[in-house]
């Protein structure tokens, strides 16, 4: 009995640090890195956030997809150009980087701490 309560505890911790882990393909950056990368015309920016969270404040530059819509609007993005995408917090663009990584994106780059790290 015992051994099975333990089996189940390391199947749950497992899947605990799977999903605080980076996944494999997606870059992470600061805040600070990404104010150096705005100005770069080959990236794509994408901001996940809803319209109302991204008309009270956003950065010049991103584009208004929230993440419930990016599985209709995903073919819009060009699968040649780096996707860097942002939320509130970091959590909603990660699920986001992680729906572009498997519907084939090669360069999906997430910004850490999201809106609540940026300071302008």
């Amino acid at each position: 009995m015992q051994i099975i309560l333990y089996a189940l505890l390391a199947i749950v911790l497992v899947l605990i640090l799977s999903r605080l882990m980076p996944v494999k393909g997606i870059r992470m950056i600061s805040t600070e890195e990404l104010k150096r990368e705005l100005k770069n015309k080959n990236k794509q920016f994408i901001d996940v956030r809803t319209p109302g969270e991204y008309k009270g404040n956003h950065i010049r530059g991103f584009k208004n997809i929230p993440l419930q819509q990016l599985p209709k609007q995903i073919a819009t993005l060009s699968k040649d150009k780096e996707v860097v995408v942002i939320c509130q917090s970091g959590m909603r663009s990660m699920n986001a980087a992680k729906l572009l990584r498997k519907s084939g994106f090669h360069s999906v780059t997430n910004v850490k701490g999201g809106m609540n790290a940026w300071r302008s």
